[in-house]
């Protein structure tokens, strides 16, 4: 059973940075991608960032381009978003994501974190 977990949210201020990590269990990846993704109430979840977990392959929504980093260290299972000058529209709940082998589309979730930037 595949498992995701987010961890690394928070209350900051606006300029501030986080890393957000996703921890992944129950399942081996081989060509599988993992991205992020984000939710306000009231607004449809929004695409963030993607890699690929046998390459180097990245591609960023381009909201978040130059300011969040999506990466990856496959011995410890596990997906970071680096979140710099971060601004108050980028207060959300953050899910990490993972693609079914078979099909292609991201179909597990994890619990989602919370990150609020405020001064």
């Amino acid at each position: 059973q595949v498992r995701l977990a987010e961890s690394g949210g928070g209350l900051v201020q606006p300029g501030d940075s986080l890393r957000l990590s996703c921890l992944v269990s129950g399942h081996t990846f081989t060509s599988e991608h993992l991205g992020w993704f984000r939710h306000v109430i009231g607004r449809e979840r929004e695409f963030l960032a993607r890699i690929s977990w046998n390459d180097d392959k990245t591609y960023y929504a381009a909201s978040v381009q130059g300011r969040f980093t999506i990466s990856r260290d496959n011995a410890k299972n596990t997906v970071y978003l680096q979140m710099n000058s971060l601004k108050p529209e980028d207060t959300a709940i953050y899910y990490c994501t993972a693609t079914e082998r078979y099909t292609g589309n991201f179909y597990y979730w994890g619990p989602g974190t919370q990150v609020t930037v405020s001064s």
